[in-house]
């Protein structure tokens, strides 16, 4: 029964669909103008110098935790190609004395909950340090997109849209690449 209703309607144009998306959007800055993703304003504070980045100034301590710029350094440090090397040395030197002691029952043991401990802090560092770059690009973008004129201001923070808006603007998106596109 809903397949033959859902055949019986007519067909809707892509340029209707997105017709529909962009008048969605429209409306639902004109009933909450006060949502701030969607102003694209991004103000100066009032404690801002302007000399943000002084020569000698370390930028990665900055207004960060000690447990921050721990994660951060122990994701700088395990990023190096180094570091899979000394990974990999310590395997083979692991298995090189475990089997001349023939492999204890307890060897496993160390290894399986070494390897464990390594990885849940890993999977913190690595969380943690994303964010952050994720963060700090989503704020460079903001930016690009204040600065351009042509620019629309709707896409500022729009990380922060609820899921049904963030579809919208996708949507949008992908009709202005198909125009972009299109030969004709």
């Amino acid at each position: 029964m809903g397949t033959t209703a859902a055949m019986a309607r007519p067909a809707r144009s892509d340029d209707d669909v997105v017709a529909d998306r962009r008048e969605w959007v429209e409306s639902q800055m004109r009933e909450q103008p006060a949502v701030g993703w969607r102003r694209g304003q991004i103000q100066r504070s009032d404690d801002d110098d302007g000399h943000r980045f002084r020569r000698g100034a370390d930028p990665h301590r900055r207004h960060r935790t000690r447990a921050s710029r721990v994660l951060h350094r122990f994701g700088d440090i395990s990023a190096h190609a180094g570091a899979g090397l000394v990974a990999a040395a310590f395997v083979v030197v692991w298995v090189a004395v475990g089997a001349v002691w023939r492999f204890p029952h307890w060897w496993e043991t160390v290894l399986y909950s070494t390897s464990a401990s390594v990885t849940l802090v890993m999977v913190f560092a690595i969380q943690h340090t994303q964010s952050r770059q994720q963060l700090a690009t989503q704020r460079k973008l903001d930016e690009l997109l204040r600065t351009q004129p042509a620019a629309d201001d709707h896409l500022i923070g729009a990380e922060d849209a609820p899921d049904e808006e963030l579809q919208a603007l996708a949507d949008l998106n992908m009709a202005d690449r198909e125009n972009a596109t299109d030969p004709n």
